[in-house]
């Protein structure tokens, strides 16, 4: 009977023990549950950040090539663009790195992806019209939505291969590339629009001295 009590008694020692040690585990994969949740909210904030930085380095050099900075006295223009080059400065002073994991597989895919946008870049020049098409049908191969114009479909396949946050990327490259074209073309148009003005003008006048 005494032996049965002992028995007894070790048993719920034994219980005692699992059970602190399983209410023990249970607190630390809580606590690694909510890290985890933090990380992922650092990463987000830290991508954010990078994106800033991304647009308002555009928007600092769409201004120092926009059509009005070409229309101001030489003097405001040397001053706006001071101004513009000390914003561009500090904005490069911030440095976030945010690293995306990927497989062999997804690095592999990341490089092809990364060459095919960097030929047809290198094309501008060449061909602007051409390029922005190009542009266009890969970033149709971006988009979940229904394009709007034909989809490269071998970009498309390498994109899928991707990491989830490298296929961000490249849609948020190929953006950018298309505005820049866009604004581009605003700027060339405008600018034949005031050749073109200035020599009816000029011609008015030769006509006008001549009559």
């Amino acid at each position: 009977m005494a032996q049965a009590k002992i028995n007894a008694k070790a048993n719920e020692g034994r219980f005692c023990r699992s059970s602190s040690m399983a209410d023990r585990s249970s607190r630390l994969l809580e606590s690694l549950d909510q890290l985890e949740l933090r990380v992922e909210a650092l990463r987000e904030a830290a991508t954010a950040v990078e994106q800033e930085k991304e647009i308002l380095l555009e928007m600092i050099h769409s201004i120092q090539n926009s059509q009005d900075m070409r229309q101001i006295s030489d003097g405001e223009r040397e001053e706006l663009n001071l101004t513009a080059n000390r914003l561009m400065g500090r904005t490069l002073t911030v440095e976030v790195s945010v690293e995306t994991i990927r497989n062999p597989q997804q690095q592999e895919s990341l490089k092809h992806a990364t060459r095919i946008i960097d030929d047809v870049v290198n094309k501008f020049l060449d061909d602007l019209g051409n390029a922005k098409s190009h542009l266009m049908s890969l970033y149709s191969a971006c988009s979940s939505e229904l394009p709007p114009g034909p989809v490269d479909q071998k970009f498309q396949s390498i994109v899928i291969g991707c990491a989830l946050e490298d296929q961000k990327k490249i849609k948020r490259r190929l953006e950018t590339l298309l505005r820049n074209i866009e604004n581009s073309d605003k700027a060339i148009k405008l600018l034949e629009h005031s050749k073109g003005a200035s020599s009816k003008t000029l011609q008015q006048n030769a006509e006008s001295t001549f009559n």
